[in-house]
Parts: structure tokens; C-alpha cells; sequence
């Protein structure tokens, strides 16, 4: 299935605001679900990460309109990178037993988020959509 840059970037930012939320309000109840026990550090770490999913919300709500750019490829790419990366390293510490098997679900999301964006670009290179 293939998702335009739009709506993989409403989905992102939605997604984003939902994690906020949580992380920011209840990060007990999602460390709960990868059988990791709260505790205030892991309380203020999560409370911070939140402001980083607000702040990509934000971003990828205002730039899911824009036309292909050198921007929006460089939000693309990182944002590639971050969910890629967050997908090795959590079914690496779910193997290391660090982490159970609820992680698998953030493990299966950041992959495909990954891997939507690739196809996104793809897209827009195969449409002769330049990028400036």
C-alpha cells in the first residue's frame, strides 16, 4: 500500500501528539506494557521525551502540505534514521531481555514508519517531483 507524503505525515503527527500525551501524563501505563518498572527518573526522562513527540507532531503536521523540498527530505530522512534506529535498539534490548514483549508493538510501528517514509521518497522520485 502506498501512502502519499500527506497522509503519512497526518498519520506521523497524530501518532506523535497521542505519544505525548501518554508519555506525558501516564508513561507508567507504556512502561508497564514493556514490563519496565516506573520510577521518578524514568518518570522525568519519559515526561522529556514527551516534549520531543509534541515537538515532532508539530512539525510534521505543518509540513504535510508542503511540496517536495530540501526540508522536507532532510525531516524525511531523520526521521527514517530515529524510527529505524528506535526499531534495532528495541528488539535488541527485547532479546537482551531488558524490555518485554509489549515493545514488539513499538518495534513493529517505528519499522513501519521507517520504511513508509522510504516509500514516500521513492514515490516522489519515481513522479519526477523534484526536490529543491
Amino acid at each position: 500500500m502506498q501512502l502519499s507524503f500527506r497522509t503519512l505525515s497526518s498519520i506521523t503527527s497524530s501518532l506523535c501528539f497521542l505519544l505525548a500525551l501518554v508519555w506525558g501524563f501516564f508513561p507508567d501505563i507504556l512502561l508497564a506494557t514493556w514490563s519496565i518498572e516506573y520510577s521518578e527518573g524514568a518518570g522525568f526522562v519519559a515526561r522529556r521525551g514527551a516534549v520531543l513527540f509534541a515537538a515532532l507532531g508539530v512539525m510534521f503536521y505543518l509540513v504535510r502540505t508542503a511540496p517536495p523540498s530540501l526540508g522536507r527530505n532532510a525531516l524525511s530522512n531523520g526521521f527514517i534514521v530515529g524510527c529505524l534506529g528506535l526499531a534495532v535498539l528495541g528488539f535488541t534490548e527485547w532479546l537482551n531481555g531488558h524490555a518485554g514483549p509489549g515493545i514488539l508493538l513499538a518495534v513493529l510501528v517505528e519499522f513501519a514508519l521507517g520504511l513508509g517514509f522510504v516509500q514516500a521518497r521513492r514515490v516522489t522520485v519515481e513522479l519526477g517531483e523534484t526536490v529543491r
